[in-house]
């Protein structure tokens, strides 16, 4: 037994029991600080700038000034709002990477409505047939790989991928036939003069309308995952589809519905950020949000709640970061640099929150 025992580790990583969910974000906050010190030691050493003075400027160009802030908080919104999309498919363990092109054919339909018959019915009506057109072209972008996956068994992670190549050219090809003028390649602002499909403003804060809406949905999929018998189906075909098939829950039937879920919501997403946002389209209109939103679900433990803090992280290093490279005249890969380190600590920090190292017993104290 002694030399059994000889030929173990000294060290091995175990599964920790569950712990309280205050610990496990006081290791959250603990890998920041560990984090903003690392990254302090590599502004010095890269740059010879005072590491508070960059922390200064992070922090001046995320809330520096009103603009900053609702700047920051309609980020925020959209990235939550695609995180939230991701969300059900994740926790159903099919591995949505599609979000990127849901949002886009989300968008895509919303130009439609805009350019093709934004004067011919009513400003209200538009935007009702705005918002039904977004989220059944999401749902549809979500549907096609979950029907291959529930019945063929495909891979959703390479179909997801691959349609969102598909919603990339299908983008550049209406950029093009709707090019104003014809030929540039660029949409332009849509209906810069009568506004038609220009989500209302409430007030002046032109982005306040999405961030009430992605709040709203926010409490409308935590209900549905957390109360709803959708949400336990969905909860236990992630854990497992042969004990789902056991207790009678049709696998494919939440596969498809879920990725229906998914879809819609990355559609909407599309519907804000043209709508509401930008009033046009490129193919950088998701600006790679639908794979961050993947690490915002994840960090947040697929919590609809939690999500709107691992959202403002997020931006927030974002943001920072960009002001960081403007105002010490620093290229952009200094500042990616940064956020890198501190979303890298992050990330490790759930190690420690699901395992533990542990030391080998001696033999003596197993003989005890």
């Amino acid at each position: 037994m002694a030399k059994e025992n000889a030929k173990e580790p000294l060290f091995h990583i175990a599964k920790r029991p569950a712990i309280i969910w205050y610990k496990a974000w006081i290791i959250r906050i603990a890998s920041v600080v560990v984090a903003l010190l690392v990254s302090a030691i590599v502004t010095v050493l890269l740059t010879g700038e005072n590491p508070l003075n960059v922390y200064g400027t992070m922090i001046e160009g995320a809330v520096g000034t009103s603009r900053r802030i609702w700047s920051l908080s309609q980020d925020i919104a959209i990235l939550l709002c695609i995180s939230l999309a991701v969300t059900p498919a994740f926790k159903m363990r099919f591995w949505n990477i599609g979000a990127e092109g849901q949002v886009l054919i989300g968008g895509l339909a919303t130009t439609a409505c805009m350019i093709l018959i934004g004067d011919k019915v009513p400003s209200a009506l538009l935007i009702v047939i705005m918002i039904v057109a977004s989220i059944v072209a999401g749902a549809v972008w979500g549907i096609i790989p979950a029907v291959f996956k529930a019945f063929w068994n495909t891979n959703e992670t390479l179909f997801t991928l691959m349609m969102n190549y598909i919603a990339i050219q299908l983008v550049s090809y209406f950029s093009y036939e709707w090019s104003v003028p014809k030929g540039s390649g660029q949409i332009g602002i849509i209906n810069s003069d009568t506004e038609a499909g220009w989500l209302p403003v409430i007030g002046d804060k032109p982005y306040l309308l999405n961030i009430i809406i992605v709040l709203i949905i926010t409490l409308i999929m935590f209900i549905y995952l957390k109360y709803s018998k959708h949400g336990y189906e969905i909860s236990v075909v992630g854990e497992s589809e042969n004990t789902a098939k056991y207790i009678g829950i049709n696998v494919k039937k939440v596969i498809i519905r879920t990725m229906i879920v998914s879809g819609a919501v990355c559609g909407i997403a599309g519907l804000l950020l043209v709508g509401g946002t930008d009033h046009t389209i490129t193919r950088d209109t998701a600006g790679g949000r639908g794979f961050t939103a993947i690490m915002v679900s994840w960090l947040a433990k697929f919590n609809p709640i939690y999500m709107i803090l691992t959202s403002f992280l997020i931006v927030f290093l974002q943001k920072g970061a960009i002001e960081i490279s403007t105002k010490f005249s620093l290229n952009d890969s200094f500042s990616e640099i940064i956020t890198g380190i501190i979303i890298f600590f992050i990330i490790g920090s759930e190690f420690f929150i699901n395992y533990q190292i542990k030391k080998r017993e001696s033999v003596k104290e197993v003989s005890e």
